[in-house]
């Protein structure tokens, strides 16, 4: 490849259900929920992209998270709110 020509990586993302399911995939007996994974999205704990209707997290931070949940990088970083749902004032 040229010097000068970036290379990207995709990250993976997934909605909530397909999170859930690929985790499943890996670990058959897990406890990981479909609720526990979004809400750890609402509360800002994990990065999230609203698409439409659709909550898309990127799945190889979810993993990330799994694995070291007291990193500093997943301390929620704002006010917990519903994705799509504003304050009225």
């Amino acid at each position: 490849m040229p010097d000068n020509v970036k290379e990207y990586r995709i990250p993976r993302m997934r909605t909530v259900k397909e999170a859930a399911a690929e985790i499943k995939k890996l670990d058959a007996n897990t406890a990981v929920t479909e609720w526990h994974i979004r809400q750890l999205a609402v509360q800002g704990v994990l990065p999230r992209v609203q698409a439409g209707k659709k909550l898309l997290i990127n799945f190889d931070s979810l993993l990330e998270y799994l694995e070291n949940p007291t990193a500093e990088k997943f301390r929620p970083k704002q006010q917990a709110t519903r994705p799509g749902i504003r304050p009225i004032h």
